[in-house]
């Protein structure tokens, strides 16, 4: 899976064979949740709450690229990084 990010030890990542809802996956330590772009969602696995926030954060903040990185990988093109937050 492609590396869209990176921001207090939390990696996003995304794939190009991924199902709808368009979701991007957040790991952190030896947690990983599935996050629904659009609602902000947890749609599979966990993580702990700080982290959680601190990805909502980033998602709020980033939506549009998020966006537009699943529509580059449905058309199998490279993704573009996403700054992390700061």
């Amino acid at each position: 899976m492609p590396r869209l990010a990176e921001f207090y030890g939390i990696a996003i990542y995304t794939s190009f064979r991924d199902h709808s809802p368009p979701h991007f996956h957040a790991i952190y330590g030896g947690e990983e949740a599935e996050v629904e772009m659009a609602t902000g969602a947890i749609l599979a696995g966990g993580l702990p709450p700080r982290a959680e926030r601190l990805v909502e954060a980033w998602r709020r903040r980033h939506q549009s690229d998020l966006e537009e990185n699943w529509e580059l990988a449905r058309a199998h093109r490279p993704l573009r990084p996403i700054p992390p937050l700061e």
